[in-house]
């Protein structure tokens, strides 16, 4: 069993900066791929980024390339998101995915055996 944990979202102007956190328990912690999606109400989940078990290989929707850099802390069993520039349309509660299958990040949801609970991000114009 994995529990992962968000947090770090707020409410903050257009143009700001985030950094959401995401802390896994258990000792596996470096196998993980782990993912960032968000869901915006009335709207399915959407992939976000997601960085392999080594670290290696990252991915990015393009809607946030350039503006979103997933990184992790194995020592600390956790997995960042920075957000910089943020637009309105980045409003959404962001959750945090594990892929248990060592491969490489991948942006489908259905691939995440677990995820947490969210955190909520607003960005105001």
């Amino acid at each position: 069993q994995v529990q992962l944990v968000e947090s770090g979202g707020g409410l903050v102007q257009s143009g700001d900066s985030l950094r959401l956190s995401c802390a896994a328990s258990g000792p596996s912690f470096s196998t993980y791929t782990m993912g960032w999606f968000r869901q915006a109400p009335g709207k399915e989940r959407e992939f976000v980024a997601a960085i392999s078990w080594s670290g290696v290989f990252t991915y990015y929707a393009d809607s946030v390339k350039g503006r979103f850099t997933i990184s992790r802390e194995d020592a600390k069993n956790t997995v960042y998101l920075q957000m910089n520039s943020l637009k309105p349309e980045d409003t959404a509660v962001y959750y945090c995915g594990a892929d248990l299958t060592r491969g490489y990040p991948r942006s489908s949801p259905d691939v995440y055996n677990y995820w947490g609970q969210g955190t909520q991000v607003t960005v105001s114009s």
